[in-house]
């Protein structure tokens, strides 16, 4: 049971670099590469700030802020100095690496004995529940596990109703607009440029707090933390996108949590099955290829049958 209350807290908090990850690929198509360095980001000043005794809330805010500068930038890049997309996303993420580094001032930051959202929860589930433990279907839960997971369930489902919403608004239309038909919005006097920057400062906003979350529930946050995030956020993707089945911007945003949350359960009883860790990022690439080469072949397949 502590494996899957992890496995899911952790799922939830990811949720969030899910949620960014499809707003730049799937909305705008932009191969946005800088996450991996904003997730570090995120991670870096929020740990700075609580070592500095910084409210973890305004810590998480500050963190949001600054991931939304680096995707500002990133977008910047590419729309004011005619930067290739992927190679705009790799200019701020390599640059990112050492700005991370002068943050935090070394390459990991301990949060042990921090005030971290992760304490504050636990707090408050202590009061709330009245016991150290709790019996679930049979199994021991610490509140500060289950604590942490409320919560995390419930950033996550606030997070994804603020978009939903956002994207049902005039601005969050035309940001879907542009990244579906950039001709037809520009002819109705939309600035796209604008556009793709402020959908990459959201995405990256997002992939920050989910950095800093990440951040605060492990207790520590480390340089490389970033690596490989951006092919977890599009396995997330793909494995919601299967789940749902269809593409209605509600299902797509559930889809996410939901992929995020099923992937880490994945990982995680793969790792407790025996997988050695330092194939982890190998079976997740792997993974994500497949997912994304498997339904093409499926539908030449059916289109053959359908032909015979």
């Amino acid at each position: 049971m502590l494996l899957l209350i992890g496995a899911m807290t952790i799922g939830l908090i990811l949720s969030l670099l899910a949620l960014g990850v499809f707003i730049s690929f799937r909305i705008f198509a932009f191969p946005d590469i800088t996450a991996e360095g904003s997730v570090t980001l995120g991670g870096s000043i929020v740990a700075v700030l609580l070592v500095a005794h910084v409210h973890p809330v305004l810590a998480t805010l500050v963190a949001f802020a600054a991931g939304a500068l680096a995707g500002s930038l990133t977008g910047i890049i590419h729309t004011r100095f005619g930067i290739n997309r992927l190679l705009s996303g790799i200019l701020v993420m390599t640059a990112l690496f050492s700005i991370n580094l002068h943050v935090m001032g070394k390459s990991n930051v301990p949060l042990m004995s921090e005030r971290t959202v992760a304490t504050i929860a636990e707090a408050w589930g202590t009061r709330l529940f009245s016991v150290p433990a709790l019996s679930i279907l049979g199994w021991e839960v610490s509140t500060r596990d289950l604590s942490v997971l409320l919560l995390a369930l419930a950033v996550a489902v606030t997070v994804a109703a603020a978009l939903y919403v956002f994207f049902r608004t005039n601005l969050g239309t035309a940001m879907q607009a542009a990244g579906d038909n950039d001709q037809m919005i520009r002819a109705l006097g939309v600035n796209v440029n604008t556009m793709i920057v402020l959908g990459l400062a959201l995405s990256n906003g997002l992939v920050a707090t989910a950095g800093a979350l990440l951040t605060q529930y492990q207790g520590f946050a480390d340089v490389q933390m970033g690596i490989g995030m951006v092919v977890w956020g599009l396995a997330s993707i793909i494995i919601g996108e299967a789940l749902v089945g269809v593409r209605q911007l509600g299902f797509v945003i559930t889809g996410a949590i939901m992929g995020s949350v099923l992937f880490r359960l994945l990982v995680a009883i793969a790792l407790r099955g025996g997988l050695n860790p330092n194939d982890l990022k190998l079976i997740t690439a792997s993974f994500v290829f497949a997912a994304l080469v498997l339904p093409e072949v499926a539908r030449k397949i059916g289109r053959k049958k359908a032909v015979a």
